[in-house]
């Protein structure tokens, strides 16, 4: 890949839903300093008619995958003292959505999850913390009919989608010396949606 190469880095791909793909993964890379997760799916339907699959693969890869690679990477991050961990999470983790009852439950196990990670890595120097964006112009997004953008837009303060970068941006802070006295923390991405 062009991106990893410019930045004197490499790509390693894996399945993070699945538990030895994660730990393969981690082990591959090596010690890691940061880890941001941030793998995520939807499968939108109404819970009356939400099948098992449904609801099992937006779990498992957008929940059980936080699991997996924080489980690797954190024993290292333990034994070395240090290291940042981001969880990107989702404003419907706090606020749910109509027809999302998987994702919400999975956005939202990831808060609950990255606070009892905070408390039982903090006395050995480990940061984790969550990113919990609000609509964000993506292939999501672009798809979405007028309507629906319009109603999104209507209960955003801010009256505009974020954009990619400025998540980036809040991933990058958490990440850095600068949040260093940060930990267990939920920073809304979102226009002022939550509030």
């Amino acid at each position: 890949m062009a991106t990893d190469q410019e930045t004197g880095g490499r790509a390693v791909q894996a399945d993070v839903s699945k538990p030895d793909e994660a730990r393969s993964l981690v082990e591959e890379v090596g010690d890691l300093d940061i880890l941001v997760n941030n793998a995520g799916l939807t499968r939108d339907g109404v819970l009356a008619r939400m099948t098992d699959d449904d609801w099992c693969s937006v779990l498992e890869t957008n929940l059980s995958s936080v699991f997996y690679t924080c489980r690797a990477a954190s024993r290292g991050m333990m034994k070395r003292r240090a290291g940042s961990i981001v969880n990107v999470s989702s404003i419907v983790g706090l606020r749910g959505n109509w027809g999302q009852t998987n994702y919400a439950a999975s956005k939202a196990g990831i808060i609950g999850f990255t606070k009892s990670l905070a408390r039982e890595l903090g006395s050995r120097g480990v940061r984790a913390n969550v990113v919990a964006p609000g609509y964000i112009n993506t292939r999501l997004t672009d798809i979405l009919p007028q309507e629906a953008r319009d109603a999104m837009l209507a209960n955003t303060p801010l009256g505009k989608l974020g954009d990619p970068e400025d998540i980036a941006g809040a991933v990058r802070f958490l990440c850095s010396d600068e949040a260093s006295f940060i930990t267990g923390e939920v920073l809304l991405v979102d226009g002022g949606l939550g509030m």
